[in-house]
């Protein structure tokens, strides 16, 4: 599971911080963290799949969004035992601690 996680936060990390670096052409002299080529790769992508090259981030935004929610919901089922175990033992927390104990209640008659 180590390594189902790193190798999809591992590309998104790369890419969100080349799409960061790149859009603010904070270069640190590195050619490939220009705004220029920032706007050549997306002029690129946008001539192969035709379309807008202003429409390219959102999209890829969206699907890392979706992509998201896919690793979390198998992290999820496969951890599902402990995930209810814990959202059990917290219900019965929460309901114990919402009756009135014996020492506060009150001795007024």
């Amino acid at each position: 599971m180590k390594w189902f996680l790193i190798l999809w936060g591992g590309p998104i990390l790369l890419l969100g911080s080349w799409y960061g670096l790149s859009y603010y052409d904070l270069s640190f002299g590195f050619f490939m963290l220009t705004r220029e080529t920032h706007d050549l790769v997306f002029q690129v992508y946008s001539s192969v799949l035709g379309i807008p090259a202003e429409d390219l981030p959102p999209l890829v935004a969206r699907a890392i969004i979706v992509d998201s929610l896919i690793v979390f919901a198998i992290i999820a089922f496969r951890r599902r035992r402990k995930i209810a175990a814990w959202w059990r033992a917290r219900q019965e927390r929460s309901a114990s601690d919402s009756l009135p104990s014996e020492e506060s209640l009150s001795r007024a008659p």
